[in-house]
Order: structure tokens, then C-alpha cells, then sequence
């Protein structure tokens, strides 16, 4: 079995590094996930017992008091930590400008949706899975789509 420091990668392309015993994580450690995101974590035989994760992005979740996008404060984080763009200019997701969404498909967060195929690719057009009932009506009613209408902000001459 796994012992010492070490680094393991999961079948999903999730990396492991830090302390390993008996074949488990234990010990600090942290996860590496293919998004960008990250885990640090103590663990104790496989179970992390206080840990952090941290999006791509840099925002740090938190479990008491989380602010962001709470119905109050409804701004993505790069605008959070950039600023708000003018009146009459809207920031579609958090990555601006936003990503271009392949025709007929939709961004579902963690990739692209082809609802003719039911499959979810990631952002490289690797498949990540086939969407089950429940999720591809979630998607169809609530994500963005390649036909959506944007309207740029255009200065005055």
C-alpha cells in the first residue's frame, strides 16, 4: 500500500498530493481538480477532517456566512474583484468575455451540453458524460445556449 508523500490521479484526471498511509489519504494533502479548483484538507483514513476549497478563479469557498451570489449581491466574482462595467453593458458569466458555446449546444457549467446527443463535453471537447433525464431538462431550462441574443455595449461616435 501507498505510504509517505506521494501523489495519485484519479480515473476523473483529479490529482491527489501530500501524505499517504496504509493506501489512504491521511495527513495534509490536497486535491487538484481538472476545472482548476482546489481541496486542501488534514485527513484522517480517507476522510478530510478540516479542509478548504478554492475555485479556479481564486474565490475561496466557505461553509458559515457565504456572500456570494446570496440573492443580495448577485455579481459574478470577477466583477467582485474587478469592478462593475457600465450601465447598459451586462458580464453573462464569470469568465468575460464568455466563452463561445458550439452551435446548437448550451454551457452547463462544466462544459458543453449537445442536447441531440444528450452528451456533456468539457471545455477541451473531451466527454465527460451522458446527461440523464432530470439533467438535460435542468439544462435546457436554465443555461445559456449558443442562439441566446447578446447585445454589445456600443459608444456613441
Amino acid at each position: 500500500r501507498m505510504e509517505g508523500q506521494g501523489s495519485y490521479t484519479l480515473p476523473t484526471g483529479t490529482e491527489y498530493r501530500g501524505a499517504l498511509r496504509d493506501g489512504m489519504f491521511d495527513g495534509e494533502g490536497e486535491l487538484l481538480f481538472p476545472n482548476g479548483g482546489r481541496y486542501r484538507a488534514v485527513w484522517h483514513r480517507g476522510v478530510p477532517t478540516q479542509g478548504k476549497y478554492t475555485f479556479a478563479d481564486g474565490l475561496e469557498y466557505k461553509d458559515k456566512k457565504w456572500h456570494y451570489c446570496d440573492g443580495y449581491d448577485r455579481r459574478f466574482y470577477t466583477e467582485i474583484c474587478s469592478g462593475l462595467k457600465p450601465a447598459g453593458i451586462s458580464q453573462l458569466t464569470n469568465l468575460d468575455p464568455p466563452r463561445k458555446i458550439p452551435e446548437g449546444c448550451y454551457d452547463c457549467g462544466d462544459g458543453f451540453y449537445n442536447p441531440e446527443t444528450r452528451v456533456i463535453v468539457d471545455y477541451e471537447l473531451r466527454f465527460l458524460r451522458n446527461a440523464a433525464d432530470d439533467e438535460h431538462e435542468w439544462i435546457i431550462r436554465t443555461c445559456r445556449k449558443a442562439w441566446d441574443e447578446t447585445i454589445e455595449h456600443k459608444p456613441k461616435p
